[in-house]
């Protein structure tokens, strides 16, 4: 098969990592209304939430590596049909544990985001490649606010199964072309999928995650949430030692300590903290009715418009960090993005009375996720080998995952510890919810700070369609990063 365009190849892998970068983030605002439809309880509903982050979490890393393994272009079509039939399915469920079970099938679409970094890195101009990558960061990043901005609308003009049904069209399209029209990249790692760690990275991610998401439920001293937390911390170790052990591991752990690997992954692990919280909570406090004290007694629709400004900055300066990142480098942009997280953050703290100041903050967060998001997927792709891509980039969106986790399950401590005789929590949990982002943010930029300055060197790689090659060493110790710090 003849080497296709790029922009189509392109347009495919922003469209398929866009959708689920919306669906991430689109039922959200509409969990009530799913609540009410179900005739479940609010927390059988969280679990919609539950079950999809869980899935990603799983199955990116370990798709990421099958597709190193198998060729990512079927190795993203197979995910397309998977994330096809999760929205069919969820669009069509009649009952809350038929679309629980619907959005465990999407999480398969998790993988969508390493499997698409790799493909550019194989089959773009040596020269295209950072910009292209900072391009999809950049849909990715919007696609998550495009999620939150248009729930209500969809929700109050149809129906919340719209929310499934629209993906179901948009999918459809993007896995016939790219059955058609994206090619097979060249690269190929050696060796099989390590399936006693894709088991045993299954069991720590779970039993990390799920205590996570459901503390506020469970309570934070229940034995559920301590023996979760102790068997993902003996998975954990079994994991690292099967990984050590196996000749072909899921995950190196030789790349995985390469200096510009791990700076950047602690980064994302801080960041991420900080940015799922605010995608979480700010909309309930724009939502939140003026008697409480605060809040603006927003609908779902306004509530989303407030964060309009987030969405178009994330866009605005993904895109731009690619221009920026071959002048000032992938670590002084995500040095930069984690800054503008924690000025964001500070400015809700100190500033919230009017929904201006909201705005605005918002519109500072996108801003920072624009460039943090371009910045770690260059660096990442930069420093590992090209059949190491899949597995390296999934690792990295995982533990920013397991950050926001994190961040969500700090912050809902924070501001539903206290509730007023309402039921409303207290405008003071939002304030220390809010300064404790910012110090996350601040402390991602540190850790940022300590991604190693690089030399720029070409990187293992197949021909390009236009004829340009990427060339270097695979060996993980070897390996130098390819963008400037």
């Amino acid at each position: 098969m003849p080497r296709t365009s790029t922009r189509l190849t392109f347009a495919v892998l922003a469209t398929g990592a866009g959708v689920f970068a919306m669906l991430q983030s689109l039922i959200a605002p509409a969990l009530p209304t799913v609540q009410h439809a179900m005739h479940t309880s609010q927390s059988t509903a969280t679990w919609v939430m539950t079950a999809y982050l869980l899935s990603a979490s799983i199955f990116t890393p370990i798709l990421g590596r099958v597709g190193d393994l198998a060729g990512k272009k079927r190795t993203l079509v197979a995910v397309l049909l998977t994330v096809l039939a999760g929205c069919l399915l969820a669009a069509l469920a009649p009952t809350i544990g038929v679309l629980i079970v619907a959005r465990v099938v999407q999480g398969v679409g998790g993988a969508l985001f390493p499997l698409s970094f790799g493909i550019i890195r194989d089959e773009f101009a040596a020269s295209r490649v950072s910009g292209s990558i900072s391009n999809l960061s950049a849909v990715i990043a919007a696609g998550g606010g495009v999620g939150m901005v248009a729930a209500g609308p969809i929700v109050t003009a149809l129906d919340y199964r719209w929310l499934f049904w629209i993906p179901v069209a948009v999918v459809a399209v993007t896995a016939l072309i790219a059955l058609r029209y994206v090619p097979e990249s060249p690269n190929r790692a050696q060796g099989k999928v390590n399936w006693l760690g894709a088991v045993l990275l299954s069991g720590w991610l779970v039993a990390l995650l799920l205590p996570l998401s459901q503390a506020s439920h469970w309570g934070w001293g229940s034995g559920k949430v301590i023996g979760l937390f102790a068997a993902a911390v003996l998975l954990l170790a079994l994991w690292l030692r099967s990984e050590a052990r196996s000749r072909s591991p899921l995950i190196d752990l030789r790349i995985m300590r390469l200096p510009a690997v791990w700076t950047t992954n602690t980064a994302a692990l801080l960041f991420g903290a900080g940015m799922y919280a605010i995608w979480s909570f700010l909309p309930g406090f724009v939502q939140t009715p003026g008697s409480a004290g605060y809040g603006f007694g927003a609908s779902v629709t306004a509530a989303g418009l407030l964060m309009l400004p987030m969405l178009i900055a994330m866009f605005c300066s993904g895109v731009l960090s690619g221009r920026l990142e071959p002048v000032l480098g992938a670590k002084k942009l995500l040095v930069a993005g984690a800054a503008l997280g924690a000025v964001a953050c500070a400015i809700l703290a100190l500033w919230h009375d009017r929904p201006w100041q909201v705005a605005l903050a918002a519109g500072v967060f996108g801003l920072g996720i624009g460039l943090a998001f371009a910045a770690m997927a260059n660096l990442i792709v930069g420093s590992v080998p090209a059949e190491q891509t899949g597995a390296a980039t999934g690792m990295n969106a995982n533990i920013r995952t397991i950050g926001g986790s994190i961040g969500a399950a700090v912050t809902s401590v924070l501001v539903t510890g206290r509730v007023q005789s309402s039921g409303l929590p207290y405008e003071s949990g939002y304030t220390h919810a809010f300064t404790l982002l910012a110090l996350l943010c601040l402390a991602a930029a540190l850790a940022a700070l300590l991604v190693p300055a690089r030399r720029a060197v070409r990187l293992t790689g197949a021909p390009r369609a236009s004829g340009q090659t990427m060339t270097g060493t695979t060996e993980p110790e070897a390996v130098a990063p390819g963008a400037r710090g």
